[in-house]
């Protein structure tokens, strides 16, 4: 199954009350596991930015002056994130902001229902926790000492990894019976295990040879002895 990891930087917390979207990455997973194909891109958002809005992801107005508009980057944008499921930390801010750009240009809002929102699956996994992206990195042990400020990419690949041991661990997808789908707690719908087909592990006739000879040389084995009465 194909899912879409993003983040998105934007100069604000509202588009409605006038911030854009700057900059938005997205990551490529097959199978919870990370293809290596990914979108970057920078967007001008034709306003000001705000210097909290700097202070946190570090995109000025003279670095995005000369970045395409949202219009210019929507089709590359659209082309990549297909019809796969989206996932994102918080993914009602980010959609919100997606779709408020693509609304902008005439274009047709994303479905809500390819939502799958990391900081709900974090909220039932680990009740009463930190669940920022950060916290969750260092509770699942994933290296974040090259995030000195927030990224739309960078944040995206860390929240692939985060994303995998949500919904699982490094053993997603493990099943000894290939018409079968995991049961996996708190997963949603828009995210379900995938099977893998069974694989033949007995032994070769050689092996068993092998086995039988060693097994031969043992001394007073424990399954010979009688039992003491």
């Amino acid at each position: 199954m194909r899912e879409i990891v993003f983040d998105t930087e934007t100069t604000g917390f509202s588009f409605s009350g006038g911030d854009r979207l700057v900059e938005i990455g997205c990551v490529e997973m097959v199978n919870r596991v990370e293809t290596g194909r990914s979108f970057h891109a920078y967007v001008n958002p034709a306003r000001p930015m705000p210097p909290d809005a700097q202070a946190v992801h570090g995109l000025s107005d003279a670095f995005l002056a000369d970045k395409p508009l949202f219009p210019a980057i929507a089709d590359d944008l659209l082309d990549f994130l297909g019809d796969s499921p989206l996932v994102a930390h918080n993914a009602a801010f980010d959609f919100g902001f997606l779709n408020g750009e693509l609304r902008l240009i005439g274009r047709p809002a994303l479905d809500i229902d390819r939502m799958v929102d990391t900081l709900a699956l974090a909220r039932i996994r680990h009740p009463g926790a930190k669940h920022t992206l950060d916290a969750l990195c260092s509770r699942f042990g994933i290296d974040r000492s090259h995030r000195t400020l927030h990224g739309a990419l960078l944040d995206a690949q860390l929240l692939a990894q985060v994303y995998v041991e949500l919904t699982g661990g490094r053993q997603i997808g493990l099943s000894l019976v290939s018409d079968q789908r995991l049961p996996m707690d708190d997963t949603p719908d828009s995210a379900p295990a995938i099977a893998r087909p069974a694989r033949d592990f007995a032994p070769s006739a050689a092996e068993r040879a092998a086995h039988a000879v060693f097994v031969s040389q043992i001394t007073n084995p424990l399954w010979q002895v009688e039992p003491v009465a």
